[in-house]
């Protein structure tokens, strides 16, 4: 398993970004505990709805605060109280600012130092994202807008848990620029291919059947990342979305996710545009599924061994670069990657439209 240094990435081990953390259905007033950016965090839904990450083990005597099944707390349904959370060992409360709020057993005041990490949450989209920056920033980009989430005419998608992979992503980000595989991998040809980069997005628009999917229909594709972690996928000008995120859980392996939003040509969808919607899913599940199983069981590709008629994995490596860096070097980062690039011999549009 390779790491962010064998890359040669940058000084930080994990990106600065958006990262999703996990489905909203997962969360409850049962805290779960979760693993990203080589911390354990503990995930948990207060009373009023929302939900809160903060760091795992309580700073009294380092307990995990989700993993107990027997403690009194757990069992007395006062693990969470309100939007705190307690201690399942000595029942230390913690608030929604990560401080603690309550020692039952003790009438003096509360250490200053008796307090949780807490991390900014968002959610959105039947998801949960939160925003990791090593150097503590503020969030300098936007979660991606969906707005056809809105559109009544689209079924929602339920996640797919795709687990974790252990593999570091920029091999998944590679693909963004991996025109060759599309005709071996997924059974179409590409018929126009390009990549566009721009500050914190990198694109690819291209056009290819697609046996995974529809025997004998082109699939015309406008995927994008925004940030290191969060792509979109529009097929055919919107009638479904691909949705991939991934989070790094150590350094060099990376838990995954999938969905697709469809669109039903009804403005409230019947049973049958659900159930068509979910078969559209599976599909799109199996058709990632290819590329995951090489993800999966191949070795790291420190310096791919490209040829003139690959895609820019380069320019793709460098744009992933100012996430591993200081944000103060992003813009020097984004102007070296920053372009319009085409595969040559082959069209950068669809040269059957009109």
């Amino acid at each position: 398993m390779a790491v962010t240094a064998d890359y040669r990435l940058g000084p930080n081990a994990f990106p600065r970004g958006w990262f999703m953390v996990a489905a909203s259905s997962e969360v409850t007033s049962v805290p779960l505990a979760v693993r990203y950016f080589g911390q354990d965090l503990v995930l948990y839904r207060g009373a009023s709805g929302r939900a809160y990450l903060v760091d795992a083990y309580c700073p009294h005597m380092g307990t995990h605060l989700a993993k107990n099944t027997t403690s009194y707390v757990v069992r007395d349904k006062i693990h969470v109280e309100g939007d705190s959370i307690r201690c399942p060992y000595h029942a230390w409360r913690f608030g929604p600012d990560g401080r603690c709020n309550q020692i039952p057993y003790h009438d003096g005041k509360i250490p200053s130092a008796a307090k949780l990490k807490t991390w900014l949450l968002e959610e959105r989209y039947g998801c949960l994202y939160t925003w990791h920056d090593i150097e503590g920033g503020e969030p300098d980009f936007a979660l991606p807008a969906i707005p056809e989430w809105d559109d009544t005419h689209y079924v929602h998608w339920q996640i797919d848990q795709l687990g974790v992979l252990p593999s570091h992503p920029i091999e998944l980000v590679d693909n963004m620029a991996d025109v060759a595989h599309l005709g071996p991998t997924h059974g179409g040809s590409p018929v126009y291919f390009h990549n566009e980069i721009e500050g914190v997005v990198v694109r690819q628009r291209q056009g290819a059947p697609h046996r995974s999917l529809q025997v004998g229909v082109m699939l015309e594709t406008d995927t994008f990342y925004t940030g290191p972690g969060i792509l979109l996928s529009y097929f055919n000008g919107g009638a479904a979305i691909m949705y991939i995120a991934h989070t790094p859980v150590d350094d060099g392996s990376v838990k995954a996710w999938h969905g697709l939003l469809t669109r039903s040509p009804n403005a409230q969808p019947t049973a049958q545009d659900i159930e068509n919607a979910r078969a559209a899913q599976a599909g799109s599940l199996a058709a990632f599924a290819q590329d995951f199983e090489i993800w999966a069981n191949k070795r790291p590709c420190i310096n791919p061994l490209a040829v003139q008629s690959d895609g820019p994995y380069d320019k793709v490596r460098t744009w992933y670069r100012q996430f591993y860096n200081e944000r103060a070097q992003a813009r020097d980062f984004q102007a070296r990657a920053s372009g319009f690039y085409t595969i040559k011999g082959l069209p950068s549009h669809n040269p059957r439209a009109a």
